[in-house]
């Protein structure tokens, strides 16, 4: 494997608690997907207190997570994932101009009785966090003439996200609807790339919403990107068939308006957010509680010790 970088990522996800949790049953996605082009070195999933039942296992979407609780009263959770991985460069030899017509994939992809079932047409669908807006059709119908590629297609439409919207910290939440991010032209990855996605959903397009990490700088030396030192988010694109795109599925980030190559690392694919949501769970008790979260991502080599700082978010 031509290896471009190892990296560490440490995950640190922290609850305080007004009053005491009685009983509390979790669901983690922390640990980083393998393949031939990442390979999982250590994965360590630390939990404070203690968790007195855990099932390690995949999702309905082939994601690892963990399922974990605990009827001991607590006042706090800490869970700590800390994971190595060696990553390899997958789409060097991307063609995009030769991906199949993007009327015809989308044409295939409709129900047909007694016909051959594709996995990915529950991709093409909306979901709860990327509902049909046909706003969203019409900014992508200029991308997407008919009998173009259709990553040519995609990657045009990445490029005019990336210039027509705006990156903006703390501008949305998770649950502000995306018609709302549409309309202000701003948000975080986790908006770019649920627009994307229903931009692709609505001509009929499947798109995967992938949860990460990202280094604050690539390999090579460009410019700091934006969402890193944190959860990132960003989109793969269905094209089967494409030389150079390995299972299919292109990974675009719209956030940084590029083709990830090195520095991102996988770590679940889903419809949308709450598909592959870090840390969910369900408590008895507790009352008002505070988040706090931080993620540091680091190649192995460069020598620097690796501490994240929590920072404390209003829950």
């Amino acid at each position: 494997m031509n290896v471009v970088d190892e990296l560490e990522v440490v995950h640190e996800t922290q609850y305080r608690y007004a009053a005491p949790v009685a009983l509390a049953h979790h669901l983690a996605h922390l640990q980083p997907l393998e393949d031939e082009h990442q390979q999982l070195l250590m994965h360590e999933l630390v939990i404070e207190p203690e968790a007195q039942t855990r099932h390690d296992g995949f999702d309905a979407f082939g994601n690892p997570c963990r399922w974990f609780g605990s009827a001991r009263p607590h006042q706090q959770l800490l869970v700590r994932a800390i994971s190595r991985v060696r990553l390899a460069p997958r789409f060097d030899g991307l063609q995009a101009d030769a991906s199949p017509p993007w009327d015809q994939l989308a044409a295939g992809l409709r129900y047909v009785a007694r016909g051959a079932y594709d996995a990915a047409v529950q991709f093409a669908l909306p979901s709860p966090y990327v509902p049909r807006l046909e706003a969203l059709r019409a900014y992508a119908a200029p991308s997407f003439p008919a009998g173009r590629p259709v990553l040519d297609g995609a990657l045009a439409l990445m490029h005019r996200l990336h210039a027509d919207f705006e990156y903006r910290s703390a501008s949305t939440q998770i649950d502000t609807p995306l018609a709302q991010a549409f309309e202000q032209r701003a948000g975080v990855c986790q908006d770019f790339a649920h627009l994307m996605a229903g931009a692709l959903r609505m001509l009929g397009l499947p798109a995967r919403y992938v949860s990460g990490y990202l280094l604050t700088r690539p390999p090579g030396g460009t410019a700091d990107l934006l969402g890193a030192d944190a959860s990132h988010a960003w989109v793969q694109v269905y094209a089967p068939g494409t030389p150079g795109v390995p299972g299919g599925w292109l990974d675009l980030d719209p956030t940084n308006d590029l083709v990830p190559a090195g520095g991102h690392v996988r770590l679940a694919v889903g419809r949308d957010f709450g598909d592959v949501t870090p840390l969910r769970g369900v408590i008895r008790g507790g009352g008002r509680h505070t988040l706090a979260v931080a993620v540091r991502t680091r190649r192995i080599d460069d020598g620097r010790e690796l501490g994240p700082a929590l920072a404390n978010e209003p829950a």
